[in-house]
């Protein structure tokens, strides 16, 4: 069972003809000066700069003549400047990224599409340490220590990694950068509230001179979550919000001329609210709210032992600890086949789960000469959790893994890379490798076209594979039932033996992706086009797809995917103004391949549920300008297209007013999110009432 498949549109084609309309050189009338005029007149927007540096494909610092694969930069005072609120929203301007919320809130982004309540497929790093929950395969946006203040730059591999990173960086590698304690020097305080109860408050202080050079920060978020839910086709209230507090030491220590080493800790704690009718918990009588406590270390050593070698030790560890507890009365029948339904028996269940990722990886980079070269490295890591009801007890996965890249330039106008990343894990108790090579013929200084073939792994996280969940009811009444205090109550007891999964030992997912790309940069009198066009073909097979739920566990190698489309992303600058636009088409078509024996509306029910994030048409368009009296608007539009419950199109406005004084500096501004229509994304619980979202914002540093 098959699909149907759509021919392209020509969307992206009118929208990047509107942006070289606007290619005319115009001039914004006064100057001002601070962070926003260097973001709009420096760095990768100078008409003078070289082509930008890519620092996360193949671990190589490149520019994106030499990279083998396309890769977005979203540069942190570009966050800024759109008024963007949470991180996730970040990705609504990354082509073939689409931003949604399931369940009581919870925020999950995607890369063409394959995931839901699970964000797999995509390698999550911040300043290299990997940041996706190690057993579950999850990533907690909520909870991510990452402050958009103190962002530098996202970088976003379009495209499976595995040559760098290994299993998990199937379709794309998110790293995120934060700003260097040398950057941070000071003292600097921000407030930001609006709609439905969102509040986020900043401070950070630190000392950027000398050889030590270090930054404490802390932030506060909270947000109400939507306005209402359907409950039984009424609306209803939603408890879905969020409070979390995020406290994170930076430092930068310069031992000598050669030697560095970075130090960096957190701590995050706080509610994630779910809603008692939503969340899915057994039997909830009230919310089932999730307590969050994580915190991570992280130390890196680095060597320049010459000017073309140098290599960096690093270790991390990180731990998540969540805890969710609820209380239920049900009749006894529900669990105890054959029990009387009254008394009504009361307990107290929990989801609580305690995870941990201890990482060292040594990393070494030799430069032969200009065009010659090779990055290499080892990695080992070890994930452990600990869980009464998911894993009956504790556990652990090991992971080793090899990893290097060759880049080489015979001529001026090719350069090749060839990369992998070999890797044992003893989730499948299989050894993996993970190819990548590439070929950029530059056309000229500015113009390069690639043509890259990769391939990638990802292996089952441990509750995929090994589940053993059960529930343990605790502080029983009445003390009739008493003797159940404790007692196991195993979930696959209550699965249907004719349609579950439940113990299936699964394989791992394989992709081979093909990817014909362009770079390119024009020069317009005082203008500066840039523009990267990417054409992708990608085989999927052995997906896993299916249920993992209290009454159905249904997940199996069972769809194979094959997909192909195209992405645009495009910027043009020129003095006090900057336009961005990026646009990503992907058609879609699975194939059921499963063993097992099924009608053909649950074959179509696998494949679709590996389609529930896949969005045909997506995209955002961005206006940044330099106003007088020290002010600076934006305006962006995002959008994507036949999503699950309709559309999303939303534009935002944001005027701010900064002034830079010698000892100090401040910034107002004022947000407005508008919402094209009222259609509810991806749930029909997403149900926000007002369409204007209206938010301000006050900062000051000295």
């Amino acid at each position: 069972m098959t699909t149907r498949r759509v021919p392209p549109t020509i969307i992206s084609s009118s929208l990047l003809g509107c942006l070289v309309l606007f290619a005319n050189p115009l001039h914004a009338a006064g100057t001002a000066t601070g962070d926003m005029e260097a973001y709009l007149a420096s760095g990768e927007l100078s008409l003078t700069s070289d082509i930008p540096e890519v620092l996360t494909t193949t671990r190589l610092r490149q520019p994106k003549s030499r990279v083998p694969g396309t890769t977005t930069i979203i540069e942190g005072e570009l966050i800024r400047a759109l008024g963007i609120m949470n991180l996730v929203e970040v990705f609504r301007l990354v082509p073939g990224m689409t931003v949604a919320a399931v369940g009581s809130n919870n925020p999950v982004t995607s890369y063409h599409g394959t995931v839901h309540y699970e964000q797999r497929r995509m390698q999550v790093l911040v300043d290299g340490r990997t940041s996706y929950r190690p057993n579950l395969a999850d990533v907690d946006w909520n909870a991510m220590p990452v402050p958009l203040e103190l962002i530098e730059r996202i970088e976003v591999s379009r495209g499976p990694n595995a040559a760098a990173y290994g299993i998990n960086a199937f379709l794309a590698t998110i790293n995120i950068i934060t700003r260097s304690p040398e950057d941070t020097g000071g003292t600097e305080v921000r407030a930001v509230s609006g709609s439905r109860g969102y509040l986020r408050t900043f401070g950070s202080t630190g000392n950027a001179s000398g050889d030590y050079n270090w930054r404490l920060a802390y932030e506060k978020s909270k947000s109400d979550g939507f306005d209402r839910q359907l409950d039984r086709s009424v609306e209803a209230p939603f408890h879905d919000g969020i409070d979390m507090n995020t406290f994170t030491y930076d430092s930068l220590l310069a031992l000598d001329s050669r030697h560095s080493l970075e130090f960096r800790g957190g701590v995050v704690d706080g509610i994630n609210e779910e809603d008692q009718i939503k969340s899915g918990e057994f039997g909830a009588q009230a919310d089932p709210d999730i307590t969050v406590d994580d915190y991570y270390l992280q130390v890196r050593f680095n060597d320049s032992v010459s000017s073309g070698h140098f290599y960096h030790l690093q270790a991390s560890y990180q731990n998540y600890n969540r805890r969710q507890r609820w209380p239920i009365c049900l009749p006894p029948s529900e669990i105890l086949p054959g029990a009387p339904d009254e008394p009504l028996f009361c307990a107290t269940l929990n989801n609580d789960i305690e995870e941990s990722r201890l990482e060292l990886e040594a990393q070494d980079t030799l430069i032969f000469n200009q065009n010659l070269r090779l990055i290499s490295g080892v990695g080992y890591r070890e994930d452990q959790y600990e869980s009464e009801t998911f894993f009956d007890g504790r556990g652990r996965n090991y992971l080793a893994r090899v990893f290097g890249n060759l880049e080489y330039s015979p001529t001026r106008w090719l350069t090749l890379n060839a990369g992998g990343n070999w890797e044992s894990t003893t989730t499948t108790q299989e050894n993996y490798f993970s190819p990548r090579v590439a070929a950029n013929f530059i056309m000229a200084r500015n113009h390069t076209l690639r043509f890259v073939y990769s391939e990638a792994v990802r292996t089952p996280d441990a509750f995929e594979q090994e589940p053993d969940w059960s529930y343990r009811p605790t502080d029983v009444t009445p003390d009739l039932y008493s003797g159940l205090d404790g007692q196991q109550f195993p979930i696959a007891d209550f699965l249907d033996p004719a349609t579950s999964t439940y113990g299936a030992w699964l394989q791992e997912e394989r992709i081979q992706s093909r990817e014909i790309s362009y770079y390119g940069q024009y020069h317009l009198d005082s203008a500066l086009l840039s523009l990267e066009v990417r054409y992708f073909n990608d085989q999927l097979r052995d997906m896993i797809s299916g249920i993992i739920g209290l009454e159905d566990w249904t997940i199996d190698n069972n769809v194979a995917l094959d997909q192909e489309g195209f992405e645009v992303e495009a910027t043009l600058d020129y003095p006090g103004t900057r336009l961005r636009l990026s646009y990503g088409y992907l058609d879609q078509e699975g194939t059921y391949t499963g063993t097992r024996d099924i009608p053909a509306d649950r074959q179509q029910y696998a494949i679709d549920l590996l389609g529930r994030l896949s969005v045909r048409h997506s995209g955002s368009f961005a206006w940044i300008q330099e106003l007088p009296f020290d002010l600076y608007s934006s305006a962006a539009f995002y959008f994507a297209d036949e999503f699950r419950n309709g559309q999303f199109e939303r534009t935002d406005f944001r005027l701010a007013r900064r002034v830079d004084q010698p000892r100090y500096s401040y910034e107002l501004a004022f947000t407005v999110q508008h919402y094209l229509n009222d259609h509810p994304l991806l749930s029909p619980d997403n149900i926000i009432k007002e369409r204007n979202q209206f938010f301000v914002e006050a900062g000051v540093r000295f």
